[in-house]
């Protein structure tokens, strides 16, 4: 009797683990903050759903966690969800690997919030969940501010101003630098959003494929100008790396300069490093470029694609874990660790009757920022299949402006190789 319990037993359990659907989930973050907060999302869907077990992993950045996925494809290996780079979306659309999410079952998109949904939209469909969004602001240490007769209350909001500000800064002469600020097209990017005026042609990518970028154009110039006045002056310091955002974080939280500029998404981590350093922190809306109304961020981030090489049950549960992952309660949580938009309107509404808004200022800067964009093509956001060669050209050409390069040469320059990656990518659908 005894050894037909134990082989009912072990014939139950393997039955059992057979039902189990795995959703292998690849991510971007490799933080301890960030990464324990999606493993503990994992095993806490896992723990309420005992027919399904979701195993995150972190893949490395953007590029190579897409780049391993179209691989994975053609090895007949991919994983189940995948953080994807919203810039990449066009990349992540061509590349055949996904399934929409609205053709595994019907989703609801009305509580996120608009400017996040439509960045995501194309050709009048959502064909991912949005997860983690941003877009950049202005971070200032008080204390120096202060110490040099700067108000704090009234920090930069224009070029101009940051330049008028590094002048009194400098004359105080502490031995620190006024900005940390890398080449970084993501900047670049959303100044040209706030100066209404697409990244890229056919609508930003989005009523047809784009054939050729905007960087040379009086708005991508204001742009180059901006960081070669900077440098001139003195005011500037960075890594000497492209898109070091982290080095520039580090600059900014060891007092080594006045201000930075980058993604909300860092917020969490800066004020852990201001406390450290023992500095006040200050956050203020992006400057843009004199003359210019404000037109609106673009949204920054990524959002989760469910893999077509998939079965059906576990894109079902993929999709659901998304789902779980985004709701009302864990993107509120999400934003408070983080500092990245509660992309729910619910979410919001859950933030302001537990006062959090109230009790930390610095949050409500950036999502003020965000609520204030009215939806156009300009800070919709750019599809191209060409990002990243798009983007490695306004870095090197920033990078070549620093170095003495004059900008109508690097504009004209980076602009020419832009179009003659994008050019080439389009060959592959005519």
């Amino acid at each position: 009797m005894r050894k037909y319990w134990i082989v009912t037993a072990l014939a139950f359990s393997s039955a059992a683990a057979a039902q189990t659907v795995t959703v292998e989930f690849w991510h971007t973050f490799g933080d301890a903050k960030r990464s324990d907060w999606i493993q503990a999302r994992a095993e806490d869907y896992t723990t309420a759903h005992p027919g399904v077990k979701v195993v995150s992993v972190f893949k490395g950045d953007s590029n190579q966690t897409l780049q391993s996925t179209i691989l994975g494809a053609r090895q007949g290996q991919v994983p189940a969800l995948v953080q994807v780079e919203g810039v990449s979306t066009q990349l992540a659309l061509d590349s055949g690997v996904f399934q929409p999410v609205s053709a595994i079952r019907n989703v609801d998109f009305s509580d996120y919030l608009q400017p996040v949904i439509n960045y995501y939209t194309v050709a009048g469909k959502v064909n991912s969940v949005p997860f983690n969004s941003s877009s950049p602001v202005l971070y200032f240490n008080k204390d120096l501010m202060k110490k040099v007769g700067l108000d704090p209350k009234t920090p930069p909001t224009t070029f101009g101003g940051i330049l008028k500000t590094c002048a009194k800064f400098d004359a105080a002469k502490l031995g620190i630098k006024c900005v940390a600020l890398t080449p970084y097209s993501w900047l670049f990017e959303q100044w040209m959003s706030e100066q209404n005026t697409a990244l890229v042609n056919n609508g930003n990518g989005r009523s047809g494929r784009a054939t050729e970028t905007n960087i040379n154009s009086v708005a991508g110039r204001k742009v180059f100008q901006f960081y070669k006045d900077l440098n001139d002056k003195g005011y500037l310091t960075n890594t000497g790396k492209l898109a070091d955002t982290v080095g520039t974080n580090a600059i900014f939280t060891g007092q080594k300069a006045l201000m930075t500029i980058n993604s909300t998404a860092g917020l969490g981590n800066i004020l852990d490093g201001a406390k450290q350093s023992g500095f006040q922190l200050g956050v203020g809306v992006l400057p843009i470029p004199d003359g210019s109304k404000r037109n609106g961020v673009q949204i920054g981030g990524a959002s989760l694609w469910v893999a077509k090489g998939v079965s059906k049950p576990t894109a079902e549960a993929a999709l659901d874990f998304a789902l779980f992952m985004t709701n009302t309660k864990n993107m509120a949580d999400w934003h408070k660790l983080t500092g990245y938009y509660p992309v729910r309107n619910s979410s919001v509404k859950l933030l302001r009757s537990q006062g959090w808004f109230n009790a930390s200022p610095l949050q409500i800067v950036a999502f003020n920022q965000l609520l204030k964009t009215v939806p156009n093509v300009a800070n919709a956001g750019a599809l191209s299949g060409a990002t990243i060669e798009t983007r490695s050209a306004i870095e090197q050409g920033i990078q070549k402006v620093l170095s003495g390069q004059s900008v109508a040469s690097v504009a004209a320059t980076a602009a020419q190789q832009a179009d003659a990656a994008i050019a080439e990518y389009n060959k592959n659908f005519k």
